[in-house]
């Protein structure tokens, strides 16, 4: 699958700004806002792909999941710290 600026049309879920591409070895990148984010290889790679099959949504809380780069639990906690009051 070519990477994509924008989410097709028939999203169904939000675009968190990830792209991959397939390389010829067989290993996957994964990009951030146009920066490398992560190299699947192997094992990872196969299942990478097998979900990200299903739907843009399904790749991109994969991508989201693979890299690290997703909700930690600890958005209301921070939400209420004094420094983040109005």
């Amino acid at each position: 699958m070519e990477p994509s600026a924008r989410p097709p049309d028939d999203a169904e879920g939000p675009d968190l700004g990830f792209t991959y591409r397939v390389r010829k070895s067989g290993e996957i990148e994964i990009r951030h806002g146009g920066r490398l984010a992560a190299t699947l290889r192997g094992r990872a790679a196969a299942d990478f792909l097998a979900e990200a099959e299903t739907g843009f949504a399904a790749a991109q809380g994969a991508m989201a999941r693979l890299t690290g780069n997703y909700k930690r639990g600890n958005e209301r906690a921070a939400r209420q710290h004094p420094r983040n009051r109005p």
